[in-house]
């Protein structure tokens, strides 16, 4: 089997195109912006260049290709001027979805691998949790070029012989996740304070190995046809048990501090960091039950050990 996987450098594209080749059985090309200082070994690169430019020709690229998985994508920049992010955004997440998606269809590949965000469904959850029949509510530019590129590959493919697969995974993690989750990482591995003892809510996240294991599995496996999946590790935790473990992890004790959350979210809007508090203090909660009970997933590793994991692999990577 041929994979090809777009954002091949990135956090979890460099995860996927490992656990690829250590799978066995599977040929894969990696589709990169450039060539410098990519040498991943028994990966064929290829150069794509700017998946925005409406000039872009995978053309030969997608001979013999059978999957792909695309994690190639325009995300949110912290201090980006708001004028104009739609556009910036819609040139990458859609039009460059869009492009491929139609000349993956005229090619003959089989699969298409949509990955996508958890913001296609909102920002945070009351009550109840997302699952795949809730209402998209895209709560930012960012996840409204998302949504606007799944509606686009179903189109694309519809009528066809090839077949689509969304993921909207939440926040993915790991040693070396970018983001607010690597501000985290710091802000625990400092041993400062931190003031978040008070918050009662409930985050649900993925490990980037829980999510690399659930890709390889919706590469080959036929029900994953034509489905949406929203996945997680399957446990939703508070922020503080979240901190709580990578301290763990760390060799540390955590350092938690009681603050009323309306104190912490007022800070946040004044240092301008609202995402920050969203994404960290609020609860958003998924119920991943679909990938359960259609393609029988369980996530490899539990929540606990993995953020305990990933607070080991921080501070040796940091070093």
């Amino acid at each position: 089997m041929r994979v090809l996987i777009t954002g091949a450098t990135g956090f979890v594209g460099r995860g996927l195109i490992r656990a690829c080749v250590d799978s066995g059985g599977v040929d894969v090309v990696a589709a990169l912006r450039n060539a410098q200082g990519y040498a991943e070994p028994h990966v064929d690169a290829v150069i794509i260049g700017d998946i925005s430019d409406a000039a872009n020709n995978w053309g030969s690229l997608l001979e013999g290709v059978d999957v792909i998985v695309h994690l190639a994508g325009r995300a949110h920049v912290v201090g980006e001027a708001h004028a104009g992010a739609l556009a910036k955004f819609r040139a990458v997440n859609l039009e460059g979805t869009t492009a491929l998606a139609r000349q993956a269809r005229d090619t003959g590949v089989k699969r298409f691998i949509l990955v996508s965000s958890i913001g296609v469904n909102g920002a945070r959850t009351i009550g109840k949790p997302f699952w795949e029949s809730s209402t998209p509510a895209p709560h930012a530019d960012y996840a409204v070029s998302k949504l606007e590129a799944e509606q686009a590959l179903c189109q694309i493919a519809q009528g066809s012989t090839m077949e689509w697969v969304i993921v909207r995974p939440p926040l993915v993690y790991g040693a070396q996740a970018p983001g607010n989750f690597g501000r985290l990482l710091k802000l625990v591995s400092s041993g400062l304070p931190l003031p978040v003892a008070s918050l009662q809510n409930s985050r649900s996240m993925i490990a980037r190995e829980n999510l690399v294991h659930f890709l390889l599995l919706c590469i080959t496996q036929p029900a994953a046809a034509n489905q949406l999946f929203l996945i997680s590790d399957g446990i939703a935790m508070s922020t503080p048990e979240i901190i709580t473990h990578l301290a763990v992890g760390m060799g540390m004790k955590p350092r938690l501090l009681p603050c009323p959350p309306v104190l912490m979210r007022w800070g946040a809007r004044l240092i301008g960091r609202q995402s920050l508090y969203t994404q960290l203090c609020e609860s958003l909660v998924i119920d991943s039950s679909k990938a359960n009970s259609l393609l029988e997933w369980l996530p490899p590793l539990s929540p606990d050990l993995a953020l305990q994991k990933c607070g080991r692999e921080f501070l040796a990577w940091k070093s």
